[in-house]
């Protein structure tokens, strides 16, 4: 009896131990699983809102990824009584871990189902697996759905009132009519780039200036719209263009010029400041410097407020009492050293110099905000105003700013003096016009008949149309 007593426990004990191993195996194959890569459990992600916009021409682009890799993707469409699948595919690569799916309308039927081509909304039905081991080598799957609302209609632009022409290197105004009730965007072109637009009295109505750059030779500008089911519409601008020669003039540059005001300059820079190559002195405040003074001044005047407007008015500035021209806007200025044949620079003069009494009074002659009030290299002491619109005004080389950031400013305040801070010789102020952070003929804004013509009386035409008159 004794025996069969310990063969019996013997085989308890060896039942025991595999029942160990077994657990400790089990152990350790859900770990594996739950650790394991090729056992994650995260769902592939299917990119897309819940709500789109068809117009049934373009496919319909739908992103799905995964952590790991994709196995397999299905599109569904139901026009609500019918359902077709549109695609689908078993993705062949192994390490696929994104795709675009395109897709597309069907116009015939599929498996001798057609969708019904006269309804306006659809369900979408998008899901994708990857190629994870989980759930029994099935892998986790993402399911979604999408609602569609057909739409063919590109959006509406009507030009209500436009400037006659624009001068190369000048301004217009362009007023005009958005509408579509899936909006996108919206944009002006004009010469090559965007503008934005403000809004104009009522919903839908909006009002740019633009500008052609005087270096710049050609110029046309138009109306963009596109739609959220990707309709577009592109309308022309009828501008009149009108070519413009501007001045060329070459400089002689010398040694006291380059020891004086260049050296003046350049000590407030390390390492100019130790340079002994006078022309490398030049050089670096003419351009690199020049270049940086200018870029602060663009990204400034790039922004325009999208607050409504019920109106524009402005007046000819005119900022120094009996100010003299002594530089033109637009001048494209060689500098040589020694002679003719060494050209060592070149710029162009941005803005229209005026001087009259040393440390002469300068004026606003319209309303605005003070949007910088500092020291900007060549251009020395040098406050800026916005005057709403995306126009701009800056007063270089002042001795005295007498305005603060951020103040606003009535028409009539003085808000600096002249001076000879910056790249200037002689005491004058440097006035500057930018639409949207591009330079614009000062003269234009100067002149109450041209603010009348392109200005004024585009907007009263504008107005008439906007308030049924």
């Amino acid at each position: 009896m004794a025996r069969k007593r310990n063969i019996y426990s013997s085989n308890q004990g060896g039942s025991k131990s595999l029942l160990i191993v077994m657990l400790g195996l089990a152990v350790g194959a859900g770990a594996y699983m739950l650790t394991s890569q090729s056992f994650e459990r995260e769902q592939p992600v299917i990119d897309s809102v819940d709500h789109l916009y068809w117009n049934r021409k373009d496919p319909l682009k739908i992103d799905i990824s995964d952590n790991g890799a994709l196995r397999s993707y299905e599109v569904q469409v139901s026009d609500g009584t019918n359902s077709v699948i549109v695609t689908q595919e078993n993705i062949l690569e192994s390490d696929q871990q994104h795709r675009t799916i395109d897709v597309e309308y069907p116009k015939r039927a599929i498996n001798g189902v057609m969708l019904n081509p006269k309804s306006s909304k659809f369900i979408v039905n998008v899901t994708a697996t990857d190629r994870s081991n989980w759930g029994l080598f099935q892998g986790n799957t993402a399911t979604k759905t999408i609602n569609v609302d057909v739409d063919y209609k590109r959006p509406e632009v009507n030009i209500l009132s436009n400037s006659y022409s624009i001068t190369q290197g000048g301004s217009a105004l362009i007023v005009f009519q958005v509408k579509d009730e899936s909006l996108k965007d919206f944009f002006v072109e004009a010469g090559g780039r965007k503008f934005k637009s403000v809004p104009y009295r009522q919903e839908g109505y909006y009002a740019t200036l633009v500008a052609w750059p005087f270096n710049q030779e050609n110029f046309a500008a138009r109306v963009v719209a596109n739609d959220m089911a990707g309709n577009s519409r592109s309308v022309n601008v009828p501008f009149y263009v009108i070519p413009k020669k501007y001045k060329t003039s070459w400089i002689e540059v010398k040694d006291n010029f380059i020891d004086g005001k260049i050296s003046d300059l350049a000590d407030g820079d390390p390492q100019l400041s130790l340079t002994k190559d006078r022309v490398h002195k030049f050089k670096a405040i003419n351009e690199d410097m020049r270049a940086a003074n200018e870029k602060r001044i663009h990204d400034i005047a790039t922004q325009v407020s999208d607050s409504r407007i019920e109106g524009w008015l402005i007046q000819p500035f005119y900022p120094l009492r009996n100010g003299a021209k002594v530089a033109s806007y637009g001048d494209e200025r060689h500098y040589y050293y020694g002679g003719k044949e060494n050209e060592i620079s070149q710029s162009y003069h941005v803005g229209l110099d005026l001087a009259s009494t040393k440390m002469a009074q300068i004026i606003s002659s319209n309303p605005g905000k003070v949007v910088f009030n500092d020291y900007n290299g060549i251009y020395g002491n040098m406050p800026m105003i916005d005057h709403g619109m995306g126009l701009y005004t800056l007063y270089g080389h002042c001795s005295n700013i007498l305005v603060q950031e951020n103040d606003e400013i009535s028409a009539g305040t003085a808000i600096a003096q002249t001076g000879v801070t910056g790249l200037a010789l002689g005491d004058h102020l440097h006035f500057g016009v930018l639409v949207q952070g591009i330079e614009v003929r000062p003269e234009e804004w100067m002149d109450q008949k041209w603010i009348n013509d392109n200005v004024n009386k585009i907007f009263k035409k504008a107005n008439k149309i906007i308030d049924g008159e």
